[in-house]
């Protein structure tokens, strides 16, 4: 059964004293005051079940219920009313309307209501088909995140390109790797390289390899990149961050599957399956002149968006119990349980950092927190440092919320590194030049991190 139930009422008693209800049975609960922030919520993340008033305020329930289920035609959705009738019920179940309630709520009601809804459904077929992916690391039950692990078991059965979008932190590398596991290359070498971390008068040494003394520093013959993914997969993680000489070198690579060394004349045919990946915008990329359209079409041949951890906030308390007892086994600890407080706290935070930012707050909070008990206080006093980031969220204010986040996020691990650039970007998971780059362009100090790289 899928635990995340959407209430959409316009009156806020309702929404709250129904949420208090269906908590307490252990569903997880998302509230709306109007159809219209419903049906935008729908479009990151489909509930297990709605319960929808028939008038909310100016709109019109029942065209509501016409729209969601345009979205998803087999979402199971009970009508509340507080003026029913036999007509209106009649009307709302020929919608697709699953079942009707009537205002005053009693608590059995509801939850029979319920229970009978998923019942109902239970035989019925799902938006994705089923499948299976015989390995599988990602971790979440969301709509979001399964669509996303549809893609990988779709990716998985062919050769075809595939371009990854998502903010930094929602797990691209994971996966990438994913689709390289299922795929029929998986005895095969799997190949990764961050354009954003190698220098731009590197990249192309790194990519295509060179020969000896083609220029200075060159003293031994370089296999690059694609040549050691042949009959493989390579994965080009931040490849917006290529530069566009670059580009056209793994256009033409993509298209001929031949090249050249640096400073070699000997023609090199590879058969390589190419995963790119990116987190900022392409199409801004390309209106800006930093990305070629053509090397897009190319790579964009399936693409996969992965949601941002506050779109798949049903997926929050299995992440979180995951991390922590990772972290307790890793670093030895004294085994702790999050209490509810401390969990609704850890499901409503903004999360711009993504599970990145969640298993790393995670970690911190097994390590400092006394006691056997993770509470609503601890969580508070680790999230602090993000209160500017939340607050610009709050406004609407995303880029800069991120860059805030990011910008913290940076200062707060420097300084527990002491300043160390190189400890720090082993902890971060960058590499040490794209943290210099992340330092002078979120505009940090070194006196703000302790000063120096010791």
């Amino acid at each position: 059964m899928q635990k995340l139930i959407f209430i959409v009422d316009d009156e806020k008693e309702i929404r709250k004293s129904l949420r208090a209800i269906l908590e307490d049975e252990g569903f997880i609960v998302e509230d709306f005051s109007s159809g219209k922030t419903f049906i935008k919520a729908l479009a990151k993340d489909r509930p297990g079940l709605v319960l929808l008033d028939v008038w909310l305020g100016k709109e019109d329930g029942l065209q509501i219920l016409d729209e969601a289920k345009k979205v998803y035609p087999m979402l199971p959705i009970v009508m509340i009313s507080g003026h029913g009738t036999i007509e209106l019920a009649v009307n709302a179940t020929k919608k697709g309307a699953v079942d009707f309630l009537e205002k005053p709520l009693s608590i059995e009601k509801v939850i029979q209501t319920i229970e009978d809804a998923f019942e109902k459904t239970r035989d019925q077929p799902s938006e994705i088909p089923n499948f299976k992916l015989e390995y599988d690391d990602i971790l979440g039950i969301s709509q979001g995140i399964n669509k996303v692990k549809f893609s990988i078991y779709q990716a998985a059965q062919t050769n075809a390109r595939v371009f990854i979008y998502g903010e930094n932190g929602t797990g691209k590398e994971l996966v990438a790797r994913a689709i390289y596991q299922n795929s029929k290359r998986r005895e095969q070498s799997y190949v990764e390289i961050n354009c954003a971390a190698i220098p731009e008068d590197l990249i192309e040494s790194e990519l295509f390899g060179h020969e000896k003394g083609s220029f200075t520093g060159a003293i031994d013959r370089k296999i690059g990149k694609f040549e050691q993914a042949h009959n493989g997969t390579l994965f080009l993680d931040e490849i917006c961050d290529m530069t566009l000489a670059t580009q056209a070198k793994v256009l033409r690579v993509l298209q001929e599957q031949r090249f050249e060394r640096i400073g070699g004349n000997e023609s090199i045919s590879v058969d390589v399956r190419v995963i790119a990946a990116t987190n900022i915008s392409v199409e801004d990329a390309i209106r800006e002149g930093k990305f070629r359209e053509d090397l897009y079409y190319r790579l964009n041949v399936i693409p996969i968006e992965i949601p941002p951890l506050r779109e798949r906030k049903q997926d929050i308390p299995i992440l979180v119990e995951h991390y922590l007892k990772k972290s307790i086994k890793e670093n030895d600890l004294t085994p702790k349980t999050v209490d509810r407080e401390a969990l609704d706290l850890l499901i409503q935070h903004f999360w711009p950092g993504n599970v990145r930012e969640l298993r790393n707050i995670l970690e911190r909070l097994s390590i400092l927190t006394h006691g056997e008990t993770i509470r609503a206080k601890d969580v508070k006093d680790s999230l602090q440092g993000f209160k500017k980031a939340n607050e610009m969220a709050e406004r609407g204010d995303l880029k800069h919320a991120k860059d805030e986040f990011e910008r913290q996020y940076i200062i707060r691990t420097l300084q527990n590194f002491d300043g160390n650039v190189s400890r720090a970007s082993k902890a971060l998971g960058i590499e040490r030049t794209h943290l210099y780059r992340k330092l002078k362009s979120l505009n940090i100090q070194t006196e703000q991190t302790n000063e120096g790289d010791r």
